[in-house]
């Protein structure tokens, strides 16, 4: 696919009489990338480069269409199927048990946790899936964003990926996530102990049409579940990994605690701002307390335990 939309770029561009360096400025990039695009030689294009590419080439939204499949193509072929799905779904439900999902992730948190892949290539690999992942998070801004309800492990705040610096910034990108009213985030404490989706994560999509899936992932593996029966267990077990998780409000305190605790450095949030936020956390629960799971009472000891 990328070889496809390197060769459309190149016959748009002669069609329009433009050399690699013209068409270079006009879309504000060296003319080597544009080398690279036609040749499929370098990274994939950007969600952002296709649409000045088309924009520039009056490619009449050409460009822009063929973009998905190429970007897919920088993903493993057992994510593909479910990355399809994610696209498409109305509300997203995940637990991390590791990292932070991709949807929710800085830069350079997602360059720390790709590099760490085994089977990685080359850096033009990495950088390919690091572009690919940032794009995913584009439809979180669109007016079609789904519904996003993630429950952090603890260990997803304590264990500093790519240094103490890149986990300040990645915990704070979680806090503002969370001001959103779309996306809501709940940290699944330690001494909550074992629980039946320890092995890996678990997403739960669901579709515009109302149907479900349910999606497991490990370090080096992935398993989409569409068999209703099945996706109706994996559903109880979020629901119950839901309801022991903290409340939303108590969890963005976990978080920030980690963030001030085991990442204090020099950009710590000032109180006036960390107030901001708790205000904000108000406002939009209604002056309510925000209870768990849809119940529970915010003191952790007379939270329910599945």
């Amino acid at each position: 696919m990328a070889a496809l939309f390197g060769a459309r770029v190149r016959r748009l561009r002669t069609a329009a009489g433009l050399t690699q360096a013209e068409l270079g400025r006009k879309t504000h990039v060296v003319s080597t990338r544009i080398t690279q695009i036609e040749r499929a030689s370098g990274a994939r294009p950007t969600l952002e480069l296709a649409r000045a590419l088309d924009a520039a080439l009056g490619a009449d939204n050409l460009l822009v269409e063929l973009w998905p499949y190429v970007y897919r193509e920088a993903f493993p072929d057992w994510s593909r199927a479910f990355i399809e799905l994610s696209e498409r779904a109305e509300s997203i439900n995940q637990y991390a048990a590791h990292v932070v999902p991709g949807l929710l992730q800085t830069e350079a948190y997602a360059r720390a946790v790709l590099s760490l892949d085994v089977l990685l290539c080359s850096e033009q690999q990495l950088e390919e899936r690091v572009e690919a992942r940032l794009g995913r998070q584009e439809r979180l801004r669109s007016p079609d964003r789904p519904h996003l309800w993630v429950v952090l492990d603890e260990a997803v705040l304590r264990r500093p990926v790519g240094g103490r610096a890149v986990m300040r910034e990645q915990l704070a990108r979680l806090l503002d996530a969370a001001t959103g009213r779309h996306i809501r985030l709940q940290v699944l404490p330690f001494d909550q102990g074992g629980h039946e989706a320890m092995g890996g994560s678990l997403t739960i999509l669901t579709l515009p049409d109302g149907s479900m899936a349910a999606y497991t992932e490990g370090s080096d593996y992935g398993r989409l579940i569409e068999e209703t029966a099945d996706v109706t267990r994996y559903k109880a077990i979020y629901d119950r990994l839901r309801a022991a998780a903290l409340p939303p409000f108590m969890s963005l305190d976990m978080i920030r605690s980690a963030m001030e605790g085991n990442y204090r450095g020099a950009n710590v949030p000032s109180r006036s701002e960390r107030r901001r936020v708790a205000q904000e956390q108000l406002q939009q629960s209604g002056g309510r307390r925000l209870r768990g799971g849809g119940g529970g009472d915010r003191n952790p000891r007379h939270r329910p335990r599945p």
